[in-house]
């Protein structure tokens, strides 16, 4: 006879597994109708195709989002740390949704890749915020098309000096399937999500603080259509960065207005590293934040107002000119 208790255990994980599937394709099909309801475009270009959502009037605004993102992430922080007056133009870096990673990718192709989506919306030149990761490409843009850049903001940026990289069993286990990667949110995001988000260790969290953590994840989600992007920013990109020599970035060379923007305690963008990019940077300035980690928590105002007194004063009020 089979034992009754063994039964009812193996009838509990299958009612169990049933659950976590169906909770599971609900979220995806979320994520999917989310992503959707962008109504983000490819612009056909002589980079390649490149995914992008514009949304907005007013000066154009150039979104470089960070690792494990894309249009949407980028519009996501936009959303959180720029005024709605603006025109925010939000593409997808080489290797995310909409935007195929070309063979033998380079930080410097990925600028030149933002100055031919430029031309192909009519648009001579444009503000650009660089998130995290994306400080890598914007600082290229800013050396290489200079004539295009009329304002440069790093927020929590990639900078030269000492940064954390992510271990390759890490990524290859946790960020390559859309499903373990959302088990894990899903189940344990207590633990991992401070670490992934970039939360100060200890930092205690408010239910808004704990949304946006929750927000973020979720954002990354479908891991699987942006792995070729992250794992080009986490072992190519931010590496290169870190290490950078002149010849890398000539940041000297950077005649455009520029504001950096970091919290002191963040753990993955050190705040160290953003002091030194200030002082090799000949036009730029810092905005310290007192707190709130790599996502800025609790701070999303406070940097809304710098950006967009940095811009009024440097290009152009919101509403008024657009890039032309």
């Amino acid at each position: 006879m089979v034992d009754l208790p063994i039964v009812l255990v193996l009838l509990g994980i299958a009612v169990a597994g049933v659950a976590v599937t169906a909770r599971y394709r609900g979220d995806m099909r979320a994520v999917r109708e989310r992503i959707e309801s962008l109504e983000s475009r490819v612009a056909r270009t002589a980079c390649g195709p490149i995914g992008y959502v514009r949304v907005g009037d007013g000066y154009p605004v150039l979104v470089v989002h960070g690792n494990a993102g894309g249009f949407d992430q980028g519009l996501m922080l936009a959303g959180w740390t720029i005024d709605p007056g603006f025109q925010v133009i939000a593409p997808s870096r080489f290797g995310y949704p909409g935007s195929p990673m070309p063979p033998r990718a380079s930080v410097a192709m990925q600028a030149d890749a933002f100055a031919v989506l430029l031309d192909a919306l009519a648009i001579e030149r444009a503000a650009v915020v660089g998130y995290s990761a994306g400080s890598a490409s914007a600082l290229q843009f800013a050396v290489c098309h200079p004539d295009r850049v009329s304002a440069l903001v790093l927020v929590e940026p990639v900078a030269p000096g000492k940064g954390p990289v992510m271990p390759k069993p890490i990524f290859t286990v946790f960020f390559k399937s859309d499903f373990i990667y959302w088990a894990t949110i899903t189940g344990f995001w207590p633990i991992v999500g401070g670490p992934w988000a970039g939360v100060p260790p200890g930092k205690r969290l408010s239910p808004k603080d704990k949304a946006e953590v929750r927000m973020l994840l979720s954002s990354l989600l479908p891991v699987s259509a942006r792995v070729d992007g992250s794992s080009f920013d986490i072992y190519v990109s931010t590496p290169g960065l870190l290490n950078a020599t002149e010849s890398d970035y000539p940041f000297g060379s950077i005649r455009t207005p520029a504001l950096v923007i970091s919290a002191v305690d963040d753990p993955l963008a050190l705040h160290e590293n953003a002091r030194a990019l200030v002082e090799k940077i000949p036009n730029a300035r810092l905005q310290a934040v007192s707190g709130g980690g790599h996502i800025l928590l609790g701070h999303h105002e406070e940097v809304r107002r710098g950006i967009a007194e940095f811009l009024r004063r440097t290009v152009a009020s919101p509403l008024n000119e657009k890039g032309k």
